[in-house]
């Protein structure tokens, strides 16, 4: 019987690492139908080779980085690497998922004037080395830092799915990049103008969009990593985030498909969090306020700020993450219908507010960091001239179409 548990387990996460794999194919549709038609080959080049490129940096280094190399023993005999069905190795490819995520995220904030090679570099660097030392601090237990928020506000920082270790880190990482690219030749005005750049193709983002909601199910409920952790609520939760997502975003972004798709994406941003304590309508309004919160800062830093973020990866995933935390705190209280109570590691929000700070500084001060060594060092960004041909013929030599 133990040994149908262990198996049913490995089944259970290897479904949750492929659906999440499936994602990465959402983030590449995404940003193909959002990014100019002279970049669409690009896009899809990019997600597909940061992941292989995370691979590595993740099996060699960064996951022992979070979880120790101690325990890992990738380099021990395909026999010894069997054991409970190989348990082990699944639970690292459904990790490498999240792992992967974040260049896949920062892709789309980067978008249309990012050097190839320089971001893949800052790929394997971030994968290796900046997100797992925070991943690490917030599901093993690093550096102490739960052990101090426990003794500080009697509870440890709770992210059942990733909406800090994972989103957050990904958009804070991307703001740092977008900074220190600058904006898109012919975005904005000398007196301050705004020129837009619209979508080269609503089909593909809308595609991309349904992918990444479908797989985000993969993402929240197979976080639990066994079979007998699975819940209901997880998925429920969810849905009605998600749902939360849509409707704000669609009323306050006056039925802008872009918003519209964008929607349901950050009410399972900030869901994460807390998906396995909220009370589905405390998911609702979660959902909800991502919804909004998106639609509002992604207009400003595109408007007023004059922050060139493509995708608007950080109001997505850092804003909406961060929120995620913060939102597990509020929502997860007995008083508003959740069960942060029950959790072991005991429920705080002040717990959730500093966790949440600590995983934005890291990722923003790690975003400065790598990419303003790669750009010092080799340069990030193509020349005027190859932008404007576009990444497609400047890099791939390709068009995403032939002619005739």
């Amino acid at each position: 019987m133990e040994n149908i548990k262990t198996a049913t387990d490995v089944l259970f996460i290897l479904l949750g690492a492929i659906m999440v794999l499936a994602m990465h194919a959402g983030f590449a549709f995404l940003e193909v139908g959002t990014v100019r038609k002279k970049n669409q080959v690009n896009a899809l080049v990019k997600i597909i080779v940061d992941f292989a490129v995370s691979t590595m940096a993740y099996f060699f280094i960064g996951y022992g980085i979070a979880y120790g190399f101690d325990g890992i023993g990738f380099f021990e005999s395909a026999d010894a690497l069997s054991k409970k069905n190989g348990y082990e190795l699944v639970k690292f490819f459904f990790l490498l998922t999240f792992a992967a995520a974040i260049p896949a995220i920062i892709s789309g904030g980067i978008a249309e004037r990012a050097r190839f090679y320089p971001q893949v570099a800052a790929t394997f660097i971030i994968v290796a080395l900046i997100y797992p030392f925070f991943e690490g601090m917030a599901w093993n237990g690093n550096f102490e830092m739960q052990a101090w928020l426990s003794a500080t506000f009697g509870a440890e920082f709770h992210d059942f799915a990733g909406s800090v270790v994972v989103h957050a880190m990904g958009g804070w990482i991307a703001l740092g990049a977008v900074i220190l690219l600058g904006h898109r030749y012919g975005r904005y005005g000398k007196n301050g103008e705004v020129y837009a750049h619209p979508p080269s193709s609503i089909p593909f983002l809308a595609l991309g969009a349904w992918i990444l909601t479908v797989g985000w199910f993969g993402f929240n409920v197979m976080s639990a990593q066994t079979i007998d952790g699975i819940a209901g609520l997880v998925a429920a939760n969810s849905l009605m985030a998600m749902v939360g997502g849509i409707l704000v975003a669609t009323i306050v972004g006056r039925n802008d498909p872009g918003f519209v798709h964008n929607g349901p994406l950050a009410g399972l941003v900030a869901v994460c969090a807390g998906s396995d304590i909220m009370h589905p309508l405390g998911a609702l309004v979660t959902g909800g306020i991502a919804g909004g919160l998106f639609v509002w800062t992604f207009t400003l830093a595109q408007n007023k700020w004059k922050i060139d973020d493509v995708l608007g990866v950080w109001p997505l995933h850092g804003l909406c993450g961060a929120w995620g935390g913060i939102a597990a705190g509020i929502f997860g209280a007995a008083a508003l219908g959740g069960r942060g109570d029950k959790l072991e590691a005991g429920f705080s929000f002040m717990s959730q507010l500093m966790g949440t700070l600590i995983g934005v500084t890291i990722a923003l001060i790690g975003g400065f960091v790598v990419y303003g060594v790669v750009k010092a060092l080799v340069g990030i960004r193509l020349s005027q001239e190859e932008e404007y041909q576009g990444a497609d013929l400047s890099i791939h030599k390709i068009t995403s179409e032939a002619d005739g």
